[in-house]
């Protein structure tokens, strides 16, 4: 039988569909292929082609930050008087555009040479000889032969650049010093103008010569100006301090301009090298507030990348005016005070290693420091006579054992740790522990007294705060026992001490605060003279920060500098409107009630009235409620002088507050290395302290009468306390710390 032929209709339908399909395709293909390959073409076209047309329009419309000197901010004290200020001097820029050559800038600095005096004595040997090949271009590079040239150029590793800068380092070396005594005065100076005109950036306007430029240069510059393209003259200011307080900080001068160590972070915040910035303390803290804000201007070039127009687009801005904290009288006043105990002390016996003596006041309630005063004695190697600089820095960069000061913290830290509890009564005695020597009380050398907490702040009991700090390590003292502490003892006790600030930083807004430094605990032994603050160093600013915990009822308050931000004063008279007032910061709440707080007062009271109190002679008869501690720790001498290393000495120590029922101010005092003579009993750290209170108070009663006052609202500018300026050239004294 036949087969039936199969119907091949359908399949060939099918077929003519997949090769229509496939063809279309192709051309969708095809077509994005097209348009793909001109846009990669038109891109290439703008980048490679019109790339440099396009980078030459942006460059019409480029907008930089220029360098017009704008004033910075004033620093004043809480009562409006002016401690930092500007003065206004007469000043020649450069400003050097992306066309201009080395040849047109040496043209213009032998212009400038002819019409003002420039000092040459910035000129390093680098410059000289770097002047000197630009003017002996052919003697200067026949000095390397073609054979060295060619050596070079044949080593692989050393791209264009690099064979050129060795080449120069070539002729560095080989040009001699008669060559280099062969410039002229008249030439030397074109050098001094050129070096600073080629030390800017392009379209930045560099300082020439802005120290004693006279009235006669300034005009006769004026003058000439069409002919000197780029030159300008214009106003800069010069810092001036109306304090010598060294806290206030300096700022650099423009021969100076940002220090190397801070180039980078200054240039990425568009600062010019030749920048003042900020170089320490209050003054480089509070740098971006103070530095004020350039004008911008939008440089319209030409093809040929020349300005031919400059527009301003923001008109700058002086710098924010900061309020201190600070009372600059009382300031002063305390200044006396402390230089005057500090030679007192020094000029009686056995007194060699005395050489500082630190204050510090501030209010207990929202950190304000109202006074910080460190003096310093100095001696001239040259002449060998000495002079007191100030030191104030030294109240939070340096450390020191600070004796029975602590012990207002050791008691309330006994509550905590229920060691004690107010009232406890424990007897004054010599501690004998197996195998070291007594350790007792100054007033008890043998006896046996009994005391409670109160009574043991007004003797200043060391037996107390021993057999305290014994129980916070878990054991009860008895005669020649064997002391042993619990692991976590010592630091147990350290982090107690830390809630008042006594151990770690304080946070005060000034750079380089150091903590102090911890002993090492070779024994079970020096838990007991940690108690007695015979152990770990604090600084002067630890103390106030510590007494003023006790002083506000509990509450670590970080100590501050800065009161107020204001805007540029608008009529000179009156300061300018607020812009942030600082609020007090409270930084922990130490882990006592506040009825302990308050029996512990009662003991620091007993410390000024008390009849055996510690600093009865000194307090006993204030006009105003007072409490405090007295510290005199024996301690081993590290100072400056190392010959001296191992010497055992005194340091003198106070803190106290005032008024008792709601304090106003607290305030420490710190005399290091006071005496060698354990046997004498020096009250000027007391005197120290009862004197400036006294001064505080009486200036209370002064501003009352006077309407003076530290209000935010229309506060008067009021006229500095001296006449004395100290520019911001002049020379630091040295501090050998």
């Amino acid at each position: 039988m036949r087969k039936k032929p199969k119907n091949n209709r359908a399949s060939s339908v099918k077929a003519k569909y997949r090769a229509s399909l496939s063809f279309r395709m192709n051309i969708l293909f095809f077509s994005i292929f097209l348009l793909f390959s001109a846009l990669i073409f038109r891109l290439g076209y703008l980048q490679i082609v019109k790339g440099e047309d396009y980078v030459r329009a942006i460059e019409r419309t480029e907008e930089i930050a220029v360098n017009t000197s704008v004033p910075r901010g004033r620093i004043y004290d809480r009562y409006g008087r002016i401690l930092v200020d500007n003065d206004p001097e007469n000043a020649i820029t450069y400003t050097k555009m992306q066309t201009t050559t080395t040849e047109e800038m040496i043209d213009i600095a032998e212009q400038l040479a002819m019409l003002i005096e420039q000092p040459t004595d910035r000129i390093t040997l680098r410059d000289r000889q770097d002047f000197w090949i630009l003017k002996n271009k052919d003697a200067a590079y026949a000095k390397v032969s073609k054979e060295e040239e060619l050596k070079l150029r044949a080593n692989e590793e050393l791209d264009d650049k690099q064979v050129q800068q060795e080449i120069d380092r070539l002729v560095r070396e080989r040009i001699t010093e008669e060559e280099l005594n062969e410039f002229t005065p008249f030439e030397l100076e074109v050098l001094a103008i050129y070096r600073e005109m080629a030390s800017g950036y392009y379209l930045s306007p560099q300082i020439i010569k802005n120290e004693n430029v006279t009235d006669a240069e300034f005009a006769r510059v004026s003058e000439r100006l069409p002919d000197l393209p780029g030159v300008n003259t214009t106003t800069d200011w010069k810092r001036v301090k109306l304090s010598s307080v060294a806290i206030l900080g300096r700022t650099t001068v423009p021969s100076k301009g940002i220090p190397k160590a801070k180039l980078n972070y200054y240039l990425a915040r568009d600062y010019s090298r030749n920048d003042r910035v900020g170089e320490s303390y209050f003054e480089a803290q509070y740098e971006e507030l103070l530095q004020g804000q350039k004008s911008v201007v939008k440089n319209i070039t030409n093809n040929k990348g020349e300005v031919i127009n400059t527009v301003t687009t923001f008109p700058g801005e002086p710098g924010k005016d900061l309020v201190s904290t600070l009372d600059i009288e009382l300031q002063t006043e305390a200044e006396k005070i402390v230089e005057k105990k500090l030679l007192e002390l020094k000029s009686l016996g056995q007194s060699k290693l005395l050489d500082r003596a630190f204050f510090i006041m501030m209010n207990p309630n929202t950190g304000e420091i109202l006074s910080m005063v460190g003096k310093k004695i100095e001696k001239d190697p040259e002449t060998g006579k000495s002079y007191v600089v100030d030191y104030s820095y030294g109240t939070f960069t340096t450390a020191y054992e600070v004796g029975s000061t602590v012990k207002a913290a050791t008691v309330l830290m006994g509550y905590s740790q229920n060691a004690i509890e107010p009232g406890t009564v424990l007897i004054d005695q010599p501690i004998r522990l197996y195998g070291t020597k007594p350790k007792s009380s100054i007033f008890n050398r043998n006896g046996a007294i009994a005391m409670n907490d109160l009574k043991a702040l007004e003797r200043s009991s060391n037996s107390y705060m021993f057999q305290t700090a014994m129980r916070i390590a878990g054991t009860n003292y008895t005669p020649n026992m064997v002391f042993r502490i619990k692991d976590d003892t010592l630091q147990t006790m350290r982090n107690g001490y830390a809630q008042f600030g006594l151990g770690v930083n304080t946070g005060i807004d000034l750079p380089n605060e150091t903590s102090g430094v911890k002993g090492e605990l070779t024994d079970t032994g020096k838990i007991l003279n940690l108690a007695i603050g015979q152990f770990d160093t604090y600084t002067p600013m630890q103390l106030a920060q510590y007494i003023s915990t006790i002083a506000n009822g509990g509450y670590r308050i970080q100590p501050r500098l800065l009161k107020e931000i204001r805007n540029p004063s608008e009529d000179g008279e009156t300061l300018g409107p607020v812009v942030e007032e600082v609020t007090p910061k409270i930084l922990n709440r130490i882990s006592n009630s506040t009825d302990e707080i308050d029996h512990v007062k009662k003991g620091l009271r007993q410390v000024y009235v008390g009849p055996q109190g510690s600093s009865y002679a000194a307090f006993h008869d204030t006009p105003y409620t007072a409490a405090g501690k007295t510290g005199t720790a024996e301690v081993v001498y590290y100072g400056p002088l190392r010959e001296d290393y191992g010497t055992f000495t005194v340091n003198l120590a106070h803190v106290g507050f005032a008024p008792m029922e709601n304090p106003e101010v607290a305030y420490a005092v710190l005399i290091p290395w006071a005496t060698t003579n354990f046997n004498v009993h020096l009250g000027q750290g007391n005197q120290i302290a009862r004197e400036i209170l006294d001064v505080y108070f009486n200036l209370k009663q002064k501003y009352e009468k006077d309407g003076i006052t530290s209000s935010s609202v229309k506060q008067q500018i009021l006229p500095p306390t001296t006449d004395d300026k100290i520019d911001e050239d002049t020379e630091e004294q040295k501090v050998n710390e």
